[in-house]
Parts: C-alpha cells; sequence; structure tokens
C-alpha cells in the first residue's frame, strides 16, 4: 500500500526513468512528506477563443478553465495518501495565477490492483465526476509519457462513458532538463471534433516538505486538498 502509484504501474520500467523523475514519482503514502512545485507555464489554457464560453461553464468544476495565457506562474502540491476505499493515490493541487483570477485544477489518480498488476485511473475536479484511464509509459529517453482515455462521467446513480467521438484525451509528459536544473511538462487535451481544447506547458522546480504535527501525516489528505466529493466508482 505504501508503494509509490507510479511504480506500481510501471513495474521494471519505473527504473528507466530519468533518476529526477524517479526522485519525483517516488511520493509513498506515509512519508511524512508532500511534494510542492513552482514554476511558469510557458503556455497555459484554450486557444480557442470560440470555445472558451463552453469552457467557462464547467469551472465549478475544478478541472477545466476557459484562460488564456503565456508567462503564467503556479504552483502545484502532490500528496500521496490511501483513498476512503483503501486504495494508493496521489492528489494533485494546482493554482494557476492567471492576472484576472486563480484557476484551481486538481484531481486523484488511484493505482488499481488488476491480474497482477496495477492500472491508474484519474478522478478529475473538484466533485471527482469526470473519470479517465491513464496509460503511463517510459520513453527511450527517460521521460514518462501519459495518455488518458476511456473517460466516463458520473451523475449521481448514472455512469456515462463518452463516446470516442466525444471523448477528449489528454496527452503528456514530464521529464527533466538537465541544462536548465528544472522539471519541465506539457500537456495536450484534444478532442477529435473540436481539435486542441486545452494546453500546459512550462518548467517548475520541485521539493519535499514535512507536514506541520497534528497534521496529515501521509495517509490520508489534509483538509483543504480534500475534493467535495469522493467517488469510489471507476
Amino acid at each position: 500500500m505504501n508503494q509509490p502509484i507510479y511504480k506500481l504501474a510501471l513495474g521494471d520500467a519505473f527504473e528507466q526513468l530519468a533518476p529526477e523523475l524517479q526522485d519525483y514519482f517516488s511520493l509513498s503514502a506515509g512519508s511524512g512528506h508532500y511534494g510542492v512545485g513552482q514554476g511558469v507555464f510557458d503556455v497555459v489554457g484554450c486557444r480557442q477563443k470560440w470555445l472558451r464560453p463552453f469552457l467557462s461553464l464547467t469551472t465549478g468544476e475544478e478541472a477545466f478553465f476557459p484562460e488564456y495565457g503565456e508567462g503564467i506562474p503556479f504552483r502545484i502540491e502532490n500528496h500521496a495518501h490511501v483513498d476512503p476505499f483503501n486504495r494508493a493515490a496521489l492528489t494533485a493541487r494546482r493554482e494557476i495565477f492567471f492576472p484576472s483570477g486563480t484557476r484551481l485544477f486538481h484531481d486523484t489518480t488511484s493505482a488499481i490492483p488488476e491480474a497482477g498488476a496495477h492500472r491508474l485511473v484519474d478522478h478529475v475536479g473538484r466533485y471527482r465526476r469526470l473519470v479517465t484511464d491513464l496509460k503511463v509509459s517510459v520513453t527511450p529517453d527517460g521521460k514518462l509519457r501519459g495518455v488518458s482515455k476511456n473517460s466516463r462521467l458520473f451523475l449521481g446513480p448514472l455512469r456515462i462513458p463518452l463516446p470516442s467521438a466525444l471523448d477528449a484525451r489528454a496527452y503528456a509528459e514530464q521529464w527533466w532538463d538537465a541544462e536548465e536544473g528544472k522539471h519541465r511538462i506539457q500537456v495536450k487535451v484534444i478532442q477529435p471534433q473540436v481539435g486542441l481544447v486545452l494546453v500546459y506547458a512550462g518548467r517548475f522546480d520541485y521539493r519535499l516538505v514535512p507536514y506541520l504535527p497534528g497534521s496529515a501525516a501521509g495517509q490520508s489528505l489534509p483538509r483543504y486538498a480534500e475534493p467535495d466529493r469522493w467517488e469510489q466508482r471507476i
């Protein structure tokens, strides 16, 4: 249960990641620490102006947002924990500091035991209603690559799989830039009918911070990082 979720998913391939990425993705429940990254997005948000009014309807979910900017500072916290359903999990809480205001984007990725291995399932947003499968792999040059697919919505008792014509896929890469001495990340969310929905790409510094006495020791989330609702279904 205290294994890092990306190590559970990648198995032996985890050792092929660049050493700095192995450190980044080695956070596990009960370690007594959480991760803090601070940096700048070269680009972040929705480039298509006509699409932004539609994205503004989803801002309450704290997953998508209508803004677009360049040179935008951001902060991320990574909390390894055990989710309420006894699954090893990692919750990422991102703050994006647009000139017009701060946007929050957060998700919880859980490792699901399956046929002697683990698959990653990502629950997105404030209410964790959008769920996707996350397929991760290591590139020949030691980057982590992730592709989200097979999205579904949980609305009350309903489980609604999104057909491929409507499903948006996220393509992510994270790597270590030795020349800059920084972590780099690039994510593109692409929907077949409209093209690029969301993009963010930038660089950041990262460190581990001990939990304060009396706060979450690493098995559970601190209160401010908890979603408004947990979803057990996958």
